[in-house]
């Protein structure tokens, strides 16, 4: 997998989620074998691009690997100023949004609400394409809605306009993360596109995993949802797509892993934040084995400090029994 003059260590990327994909997640996700790992998206607005929370998803100190910048905007001009922005900072890749399809991102004409204008599409990437000499990728959905399906023009304006690698997720904005990802539309798209073209969409297993590659024809797969509470999934399917066998971590080993994860949000974020933000992670990785009482839950969630939700964390493990492998 190679975009522009990088070569990835395999086809195997973890997608840009706001608020997930910060640095703690996708350091844990490289280390289980992610060959890119998207940063989640940084607004182009100029009045924001010093702001703290701005500055932090855009701090790669001590970051290993390519450092790919996900930008969102509607406006050509400040688009370019952030791709430059963002360059300086020490991003390699700058990937551009036009798949987002939370309200709050389409009601501004960004993410993939801007599918629907194609020559918006075209300024958009030519002057981002224009301002920085790394690489850019662009990420879209297959269209605005089922009767509008246009990843193919639109892959082909961003072919011509020199974007190095395109994603594309398997459902229109009005699908939202309902129902399931279709790939025929990516599979029409990779069957002219001279680019690499990555699928994205519902991969959470290795079978659907070569399923999706072998129907795409795709160059990659990237890798979303199906992270979150495990991302050791990078290594399960690298496994199983070079015909390897490959165990589910024991109970002791996914303790360990929440406990790197979670100190590295403290060290990241500061206590305070770094406690509400592991939130969301611990219960993602406690659904991913089975779950745990309610009463457990809410002793985690009322935890200030972060020794205090670690040791109600690592006291819940008492309650799981090992998962089989």
């Amino acid at each position: 997998m190679r975009i522009g003059p990088y070569y990835l260590p395999n086809n195997l990327l973890l997608a840009p989620m706001a608020g997930i994909t910060d640095q703690p997640f996708r350091q844990l996700c490289r280390r289980f074998g992610a060959g890119l790992a998207v940063s989640e998206m940084v607004i182009s607005n100029t009045e924001l691009q010093h702001h703290p929370r701005t500055l932090q998803k855009t701090d790669y100190t001590g970051e290993t690997g390519l450092r790919a910048v996900q930008i969102l905007g509607n406006d050509p001009v400040k688009m370019a100023e952030a791709a430059k922005l963002n360059q300086q900072r020490g991003a390699h890749i700058i990937d551009i949004n036009m798949g987002c399809p939370a309200k709050k991102v389409c009601s501004t004409a960004a993410g993939s609400a801007l599918l629907k204008d194609e020559k918006l599409v075209e300024n958009i990437l030519t002057a981002v394409v224009a301002a920085v000499d790394i690489p850019v990728t662009l990420k879209i959905r297959t269209g605005w809605d089922r009767e509008n399906r246009n990843a193919a023009k639109i892959a082909s304006i961003a072919e011509n306009c020199g974007i190095q690698a395109l994603t594309i997720h398997g459902r229109t904005r009005a699908c939202k993360f309902e129902g399931q990802a279709e790939y025929d539309t990516i599979r029409q798209v990779k069957q002219t596109a001279r680019i690499p073209i990555i699928a994205n969409g519902d991969i959470d297993s290795p079978e659907k995993a070569r399923r999706v590659l072998a129907h795409t024809g795709a160059d990659a797969i990237m890798i979303g949802r199906a992270a979150q509470g495990q991302p050791w999934i990078f290594a399960e399917l690298a496994a199983a797509l070079n015909g390897e066998h490959w165990q589910y971590p024991a109970l002791a080993d996914v303790q360990g892993v929440m406990n790197s994860h979670l100190e590295y949000l403290y060290r990241f974020y500061g206590d305070d934040c770094g406690v509400r933000i592991a939130r969301k992670h611990i219960g993602w990785y406690f659904e991913r084995l089975g779950g745990l009482p309610a009463e457990h839950k809410q002793s985690i969630n009322q935890a200030q400090h972060p020794v205090q939700q670690l040791t109600r964390v690592n006291a819940s493990f008492n309650h799981l029994l090992p998962r089989a492998a």
